[in-house]
């Protein structure tokens, strides 16, 4: 007995198939650990954390240079979630066998330890990768981040990759169905009396030489490669300037890990200017001398270490360390420390990261012009306690809104440009 089909049949089933696919692919659902808190006020303190210490890396729907972090209450106990953001390596060592492997799938990539943030700061940081920004995931991705280059690639290279990724699988869908279609219509053609013409029309050899010789092939690979060409040139636009990870060999090996971390000496200490000027000023030897007087030596070893000698040297000579600057701004942006510092109250690690953790300092923040905009629009103002802001408070007093940056011209060009 024969099963007659219907031609609309079989394009239906891969119409359907093709439906349910491009549906999954936003359609991701995850759970939170009912200790996260949903509060607005808990999603926007997270959201400040997340900002400042994790966007360069993290994205929370999708992966990036780490991974996507929507879910992980769900997917991890609070506490080992507490331990991997405060210390990774830390709980890497211990053997942990989620956390290890976690570190190998994205190839040994150390992420920077936090232990600067509270319990609470932890908390209010999950709160946010839970609930924050859901209805935005996409918009923001579009609109909010390509402003903001993390990692010198940009979001807008990611959903050029999307888009044409898209654009293939709905070309190789359409294929497909016309494949199907011409082979339907052949076999219903050869059953008909056809003329000698048409049946040798219909019935031709597929030659591969002339597809690969037609127009239509040629406009193909040239569209995509124009696509890709295109693709790249974005790619190298949105990384011009930025000089995230930017770790220079220094002419004396200083370690931040030694002294601003085992010795805990604050940054103030050697640099000077930071709550007093623009600047936060390059320590002279004089400052290091302070210190090296007396300590001639790491670990109470004896004689005269190598590179405490180079300072003797320079001091000797009445010459200047000849330290690298690690972090640069474009002479068109203004940026004041004690202004950040001394009145805005904001820690160091805020903008170079985990500075007590680093034997080598590197450039831990892209410092663009969007990530700098992106803080101004999160960060509040903290108005407890500092007398320069009671003016302020007094005229905000009846806004149901914390007082941030942007309410008092952070936003404004003339800020931060001549």
């Amino acid at each position: 007995m024969s099963i007659k089909r219907s031609l609309l049949s079989v394009p239906l089933r891969i119409s359907t198939l093709a439906m349910v696919f491009f549906l999954m692919l936003g359609s991701q659902a995850f759970a939170a650990n009912p200790d996260v808190s949903d509060s607005d006020e808990a999603v926007a303190a997270g959201k400040t954390i997340f900002n400042a210490n994790c966007k360069s890396c993290h994205k929370l729907d999708q992966k990036y240079t780490g991974p996507a972090l929507r879910g992980v209450s769900d997917r991890r106990s609070i506490d080992w979630a507490k331990s991997f953001i405060k210390n990774s390596q830390a709980l890497i060592a211990t053997g942990d066998a989620q956390a290890n492997a976690l570190y190998k799938e994205y190839n040994n990539l150390a992420m920077p330890a936090h232990e600067f943030l509270s319990d609470d700061d932890v908390m209010n940081l999950l709160s946010y990768i839970e609930y924050g920004d859901k209805a935005e995931a996409v918009v923001e991705g579009a609109a909010g981040e390509g402003a903001q280059v993390g990692g010198g690639s940009g979001v807008p290279s990611e959903y050029l990759t999307i888009i044409v990724a898209v654009l293939v699988v709905v070309l190789l869908l359409i294929l497909i169905v016309l494949g199907l279609i011409i082979s339907v219509l052949t076999k219903y053609l050869n059953n008909q009396k056809l003329d000698e013409e048409d049946d040798e029309f219909i019935n031709q050899k597929f030659d591969v030489k002339k597809l690969f010789k037609s127009d239509a092939f040629l406009i193909i690979v040239t569209a995509l490669v124009i696509a890709l060409v295109a693709k790249t040139a974005i790619d190298g636009l949105y990384s011009v300037g930025i000089q995230q990870g930017y770790q220079p060999s220094q002419p004396i090996a200083f370690s931040h890990e030694l002294h601003a971390g085992q010795y805990e000496i604050e940054c103030q200490y050697c640099h000077t200017g930071v709550e007093i000027g623009k600047s936060a000023n390059i320590p002279s030897a004089n400052i290091c001398m302070n210190c090296h007087t007396h300590i001639q030596n790491v670990g109470g070893k004896e004689g005269i270490s190598t590179e405490i000698a180079k300072i003797y040297a320079a001091v000797d000579n009445n010459q200047p360390i000849e330290w690298v600057r690690v972090h640069n701004l474009p002479d068109l942006a203004y940026f004041n420390h004690s202004q950040h510092v001394a009145v805005g109250g904001i820690e160091c690690q805020t903008c170079h990261g985990p500075i007590q953790e680093m034997e080598v300092v590197y450039q831990h923040s892209t410092l663009t012009m969007g990530w700098c905009i992106d803080c101004h629009r999160q960060t509040e103002i903290a108005a407890q306690g500092n007398e320069y802001y009671d003016k302020l408070m007094q005229l905000h007093a009846g806004s149901k809104d914390a007082l941030k940056v942007k309410d008092i011209g952070g936003l404004e060009c003339a800020k931060c440009h001549y």
